[in-house]
């Protein structure tokens, strides 16, 4: 389905009925994993945006929501968990620096 979107992206043709499942197996989780991706990042702009109108209730309130969705994308394997820790830490530092 994806390959089908995307013309432009040339792969080799895979000859056993396992490889052929495989490649269609990839397109959906491609497609899905990069929902899941796209769904965490604007979860992250909300927080950012939040922080940068200055509204410390706001910001919170967007942290909570964002946080189990990036940790979300872990267990799901789109996000690995350093990366994903680093990320909540950060905005977690910066949340809390608009309260003080």
């Amino acid at each position: 389905m994806a390959a089908a979107l995307r013309p432009e992206k040339v792969r080799k043709m895979a000859n056993s009925p396992q490889s052929k499942k495989r490649v269609r197996r990839n397109d959906r989780r491609a497609e899905i994993n990069t929902a899941r991706r796209s769904r965490i990042r604007t979860f992250i702009k909300k927080v950012e945006l939040a922080l940068e109108s200055g509204d410390q209730s706001a910001a919170a309130d967007a942290f909570k929501a964002a946080e189990p969705e990036i940790k979300r994308g872990v267990s799901k394997g789109v996000l690995h968990k350093n990366t994903a820790s680093r990320k909540v830490s950060r905005l977690a530092r910066r949340v809390n620096a608009l309260s003080a």
